[in-house]
């Protein structure tokens, strides 16, 4: 009786563990979003070709495979409306529809996110949602878009109504019965953190767009680069979790000072070093992760910053959790991420001009056990104990895997 008490416990036990498994592969957005979003390198002059192409390099260069889900296409789409008001786009860009893109991407195993806005017009002046939220959501329904970025452009700079358009359009989604996911973006000014999910979205911008930079010069009065959006987005932790996500925006690895919207504001380009180290930081923010980049033409360099597995999986770790920054004085920012199975991904980055011997005890961040310490960018362990000893260049950031040894 007793082996059978013990069989029927076990039984009981393995049932709720796949009840709990599926209660969590439902929740949309479970994980920080992947993909790659079409305005730093195209701005509005995107097409129904390009985006095909961007498709076809996403899965040829093993973004696929690695995590990459979504082609979203930002704003410049549209061609107005037809005579029943039904959105629609524009002709000589999109020449076969929306829906046939739509197809396409499916058909290569990803998804598509599109674009429109909180106003009559968009940001760069197209046709956008404001009293046709209905109509609107019905027809990326039919078109099978699968996310929805819903801009702020020309519209009141008051919360409340921020609040009732973004619900307004959230209700509208939900309505058609397909699961589209809802990307607010207010730029973080009416502190979306606070309200965003009741709204009804799966994740909000918390800054104004990103740049093609490390950071804005004290004579700079505009134009945001990587240290500029960390800080902004590094206190906000508590409200980031399976199904909203705080949104840092694009990654900008590979752009190199391209000219268009990321070069504007001082935006001259960073180094390898300084796009791994917003990659690493992205993925312990449980960011969404979306590249902005050339797809179709990306060096090693670029490659070995996207593709990274090790810290893919920091970024879509199931128990998602933000990484407290512990760490923040005039050279060191340090990162700590729980992840499911006990493990902690830790961070350090060197913000200073120079490079730096980093001497870091891991009870200082609240790690109190011996462990065993893999470099997540050199993929291979690299000592076990309880310090981190080692040098760190200027503008880099280490990450490590830390597995609790218990002796």
């Amino acid at each position: 009786m007793k082996h059978l008490a013990c069989i029927l416990l076990c039984i009981s036990v393995f049932k709720y563990a796949i009840g709990q498994n599926s209660q969590t592969n439902t929740i949309p957005a479970a994980t920080p979003l992947m993909g790659w979003m079409s305005w730093n390198f195209f701005g509005d002059n995107i097409t129904e070709q390009s985006i095909k192409e961007m498709a076809d390099a996403m899965v040829a260069s093993g973004m696929r495979d690695a995590g990459y889900t979504y082609i979203f296409i930002d704003d410049g789409w549209q061609g107005g409306r037809d005579n029943k008001n039904n959105l629609i786009a524009d002709a000589k860009k999109f020449p076969s529809g929306i829906k046939a893109l739509a197809d396409y991407v499916h058909s290569k195993g990803l998804k598509l996110g599109i674009y429109s806005d909180a106003a009559l017009l968009t940001c760069a002046g197209y046709t956008a949602s404001l009293h046709f939220e209905e109509q609107d959501a019905k027809t990326f329904a039919t078109w099978q878009v699968d996310y929805l970025k819903y801009d702020y452009c020309h519209a009141p700079i008051d919360s409340n109504t921020a609040k009732s358009r973004y619900l307004t359009m959230s209700d509208a989604l939900k309505k058609t019965n397909r699961q589209i996911l809802f990307g607010i973006c207010e730029w973080g000014e009416r502190q979306p953190w606070l309200w965003a999910a009741q709204a009804g979205g799966h994740l909000w911008r918390t800054t104004l767009d990103i740049r093609d930079k490390w950071q804005m010069k004290p004579t700079e009065t505009w134009g945001l680069g990587i240290m500029d959006i960390l800080d902004a987005n590094a206190g906000l932790h508590k409200y980031a979790g399976p199904g909203h996500w705080n949104d840092a925006d694009m990654l900008i690895a590979g752009l190199y000072g391209k000219k268009g919207p990321s070069a504007d504001g001082g935006g001259t380009g960073c180094s390898d070093t300084e796009y791994q180290s917003q990659f690493s930081i992205w993925a312990l923010m449980a960011a969404p992760l979306y590249a902005s980049n050339d797809l179709r033409n990306m060096n090693e360099a670029t490659k070995k910053i996207l593709l990274n597995a090790d810290i893919i999986a920091i970024n879509q770790d199931t128990l998602g959790k933000q990484a407290v920054r512990i760490i923040n004085d005039s050279v060191w920012n340090v990162f700590v991420k729980p992840l499911h199975n006990g493990d902690y991904a830790v961070a350090i980055l060197n913000k200073s001009e120079a490079q730096k011997n980093c001497n870091l005890s891991f009870a200082s961040l609240g790690l109190k056990h011996k462990y065993q310490i893999k470099d997540l960018w050199l993929h291979k362990n690299v000592g076990h104990g309880k310090i981190y000893n080692g040098i760190i260049q200027s503008h880099e950031t280490k990450v490590f895997r830390l597995k609790t040894i218990y002796e």
